[in-house]
């Protein structure tokens, strides 16, 4: 009897531990985007993005607040916020979307992956359907997602001045690598 006892103990710890491990999260995730020109090479960094990503369902959800882009250059950083992304108007930028394949990835293992990803972003009051892949590590029940996708500023209304048309490629390159971490609630 003392042994079926120990087995059922046993047993719920670890589906206890399998649990826990049912949501990643980071506050310090990296957003770059890129912008380049035979004119102008703009780029802006942002180490302030918040993520969820839930192993069970696949959901994943990205918030970023678009002020805490930071450029090399002062006045392109106000001509951002200003200007182009009205980032007063529209202070953040939203994904939320499903690892399409999420049964190809085993979180409990640690190894390489290929992630299918679904969903919808929103930047500047606009929302649009993406796909993308992302190479996700696992090591020690720790996350990494490394993604690159490209966004055009006239898919979300972000008009660009002629004046200045030249200098800001019409597609820009966003880089995200987020460093995941289970969430304890």
């Amino acid at each position: 009897m003392n042994k079926y006892i120990l087995i059922s103990l046993l047993l719920i710890a670890v589906s206890l531990k399998v649990l826990s491990q049912d949501i990643y999260y980071t506050k310090s995730g990296l957003v770059e985007f890129t912008s380049k020109t035979p004119l102008e090479n703009i780029e802006a960094v942002n180490n302030q993005v918040v993520s969820f990503l839930k192993t069970e369902s696949g959901s994943i959800n990205f918030g970023i607040l678009i002020k805490s882009f930071k450029f090399k250059n002062a006045l392109m950083e106000e001509h951002f916020n200003e200007n182009y992304i009205e980032s007063d108007e529209f202070p953040k930028a939203k994904f939320k979307g499903t690892i399409t394949n999420i049964k190809d990835i085993d979180f409990n293992k640690d190894g390489d992956y290929t992630a299918e990803i679904k969903g919808k972003i929103s930047i500047h009051g606009v929302t649009k359907e993406i796909e993308a892949k992302a190479e996700i590590s696992i090591k020690d029940y720790k996350v990494i997602a490394n993604s690159t996708i490209m966004l055009k500023p006239e898919d979300f209304d972000i008009e660009i001045p002629g004046i200045v048309r030249e200098k800001i490629a019409k597609e820009m390159t966003v880089k995200m690598s987020i460093n995941y971490e289970l969430y304890k609630k």
